[in-house]
Protein backbone atom coordinates (compact mmCIF):
# COMPACT_ATOMS: atom_id res chain seq x y z
CA UNK A 1 0.00 0.00 0.00
CA UNK A 2 2.81 2.31 1.20
CA UNK A 3 4.49 1.61 -2.73
CA UNK A 4 1.00 2.05 -4.27
CA UNK A 5 0.22 5.70 -2.37
CA UNK A 6 3.75 6.79 -3.64
CA UNK A 7 3.31 6.32 -6.94
CA UNK A 8 0.25 7.85 -6.96
CA UNK A 9 1.50 10.79 -4.87
CA UNK A 10 4.25 10.90 -7.76
CA UNK A 11 2.04 10.95 -10.26
CA UNK A 12 -0.27 13.86 -9.21
CA UNK A 13 2.97 16.20 -8.54
CA UNK A 14 4.37 15.66 -12.08
CA UNK A 15 0.31 16.01 -13.24
CA UNK A 16 0.15 19.46 -11.16
CA UNK A 17 4.19 20.41 -12.54
CA UNK A 18 2.58 20.09 -16.21
CA UNK A 19 -0.75 22.46 -15.22
CA UNK A 20 1.83 25.18 -13.08
CA UNK A 21 4.37 25.35 -16.62
CA UNK A 22 1.05 25.40 -19.08
CA UNK A 23 -0.33 28.66 -16.84
CA UNK A 24 2.45 29.98 -17.21
CA UNK A 25 3.32 29.35 -20.69
CA UNK A 26 -0.45 30.56 -21.65
CA UNK A 27 0.42 33.67 -19.03
CA UNK A 28 3.05 34.29 -21.12
CA UNK A 29 1.21 34.42 -24.52
CA UNK A 30 -1.12 36.30 -23.36
CA UNK A 31 0.80 39.21 -21.57
CA UNK A 32 2.99 39.30 -25.16
CA UNK A 33 -0.32 39.57 -27.21
CA UNK A 34 -1.65 42.02 -24.59
CA UNK A 35 1.96 43.92 -25.03
CA UNK A 36 2.01 44.10 -28.87
CA UNK A 37 -1.69 44.70 -28.78
CA UNK A 38 -0.77 48.45 -26.89
CA UNK A 39 2.17 49.22 -29.06
CA UNK A 40 -0.10 48.47 -32.30
CA UNK A 41 -2.82 50.92 -31.34
CA UNK A 42 -0.11 53.51 -30.84
CA UNK A 43 1.49 53.14 -34.48
CA UNK A 44 0.46 54.30 -37.52
CA UNK A 45 -1.67 52.98 -39.39
CA UNK A 46 -2.96 50.70 -36.87
CA UNK A 47 -3.99 54.07 -34.53
CA UNK A 48 -6.25 55.35 -37.00
CA UNK A 49 -8.15 51.70 -36.54
CA UNK A 50 -7.86 51.50 -32.85
CA UNK A 51 -9.37 55.09 -32.48
CA UNK A 52 -12.15 55.17 -35.16
CA UNK A 53 -13.17 51.39 -33.12
CA UNK A 54 -12.41 52.55 -29.11
CA UNK A 55 -9.69 50.20 -29.03
CA UNK A 56 -7.86 51.15 -25.72
CA UNK A 57 -4.66 50.03 -23.72
CA UNK A 58 -5.17 46.60 -22.02
CA UNK A 59 -3.14 45.33 -18.80
CA UNK A 60 -1.03 43.01 -18.26
CA UNK A 61 -1.81 39.62 -16.52
CA UNK A 62 -0.17 40.02 -13.31
CA UNK A 63 -0.82 38.20 -9.55
CA UNK A 64 -0.26 39.13 -6.01
CA UNK A 65 2.25 37.65 -4.33
CA UNK A 66 -0.80 36.00 -2.20
CA UNK A 67 -2.26 34.80 -4.97
CA UNK A 68 1.27 32.93 -6.38
CA UNK A 69 1.09 31.46 -3.12
CA UNK A 70 1.18 27.51 -3.15
CA UNK A 71 -1.83 25.58 -2.60
CA UNK A 72 -1.77 23.14 0.72
CA UNK A 73 -2.86 20.38 -0.93
CA UNK A 74 -2.84 18.21 2.16
CA UNK A 75 -5.21 20.31 3.42
CA UNK A 76 -7.66 19.57 0.53
CA UNK A 77 -7.34 15.88 0.82
CA UNK A 78 -8.45 16.20 4.31
CA UNK A 79 -10.97 17.65 4.14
Amino acid sequence: PELKANEHFMQLQTRITALENGIADRREWYNESVNLHNVRIEQFPDLIVARLFSYTEQPLLQFSVAEKADVDLKALFTA
